[in-house]
């Protein structure tokens, strides 16, 4: 018995080593683990260059202008997205996206199409385009619905609220006309009743919007998403990650986007917000017998005070 106890207390002594080893390492120094099922991949984009970006670049006044209201994409944000759209192709990214999430303004939307849209568009009465030809000033031709993922409009990844007419969006029944497939039937108003032309959103309100969209992504099944945004809207929602992780890892989340910029991240659902269940978690012990592991058969016998023969 003696034998015994000393073995339990050495047992013990090394779990409570190890424990305690682990319990003061730094958080950003223990890998995280999470189930897949539990997680999912987003790829965050911001729009391509719009015609405030290169007047409010020259002057800031620029953004405070109605002559840049719900501003549409440049010639050369045009060359970002077909740049863009080369790359989900060329790495396969294309493929794997099951839905697109695009904030409900002119430049975004109209990188959406370009970016993910599908190819060819041919004028047909039973298949909606994803966006008409010339859509925005865009001198474009129209987007074809076909083929591609489903893109639908959402009012909680707009732009900094409030004040810019550029983040200003038009009716929905306009847009409709502009971009036929895509689904804007989350949307309530039909009107813009969230912008103010004297009251700016707060950061911390950008951010809580930021945090509102990554619970509302749990709420549906597809498991890796696109969302087309903007630069604010992406700086303040990040900044509220990686506090856990490296500097260095916290600084790559929260970097600033530039121009059709993409970059793919997991979330992580550690609430049990969603209620996805594992398509590919086994459960084992299929037909059943005895599996029990000589490692559990030690605590046991540990328990019991038992001793090996």
């Amino acid at each position: 018995m003696r034998s015994n106890r000393c073995f339990r207390s050495l047992t013990q002594s090394v779990d409570s080593f190890y424990y305690c080893k682990v319990a003061t390492m730094h958080s950003s120094e223990i890998p995280g683990l999470y189930p897949l099922h539990r997680c999912k991949t987003i790829h965050l984009v911001r729009h391509a260059q719009g015609i405030h970006n290169v007047e409010g670049e020259k002057n800031y006044k620029a953004y405070m202008s109605p002559e840049y209201f719900d501003a549409h994409v440049t010639a050369l944000g045009w060359q970002q997205v077909d740049n863009l759209r080369k790359h989900v192709h060329s790495s396969g990214l294309f493929k794997k996206i099951d839905l697109v999430v695009a904030s409900p303004l002119m430049r975004t939307m109209q990188t959406a199409v370009g970016v993910f849209g599908g190819d060819g568009y041919t004028d047909r009465m039973d298949i909606l385009p994803l966006m008409v030809a010339n859509a925005g000033n865009s001198n474009r031709p129209a987007v074809s619905s076909l083929n591609c993922p489903p893109i639908v409009a959402l009012e909680l990844c707009r732009e900094h609220l409030g004040v810019h007419p550029c983040d200003r969006r038009r009716s929905i029944s306009e847009y409709q006309c502009l971009f036929p497939a895509i689904d804007f039937s989350l949307i309530e108003s039909d009107e813009d009743t969230l912008w103010k032309a004297d009251v700016r959103e707060t950061k911390e309100e950008v951010a809580a919007r930021g945090m509102d969209l990554m619970k509302w992504l749990w709420t549906r099944k597809e498991k890796e998403i696109a969302i087309v945004t903007h630069r604010g809207y992406l700086s303040h929602t990040l900044r509220a990650f990686g506090n856990e992780c490296h500097p260095l890892v916290k600084m790559e989340i929260s970097k600033p986007f530039a121009n059709c910029e993409l970059r793919s991240m997991i979330i992580v659902d550690r609430s049990m917000t969603g209620s996805d269940f594992s398509a590919t978690d086994y459960l084992g012990n299929i037909p059943s017998g005895s599996d029990l592991s000589s490692d559990i058969a030690d605590e046991e016998n540990l328990e019991n005070g038992e001793t090996d023969s």
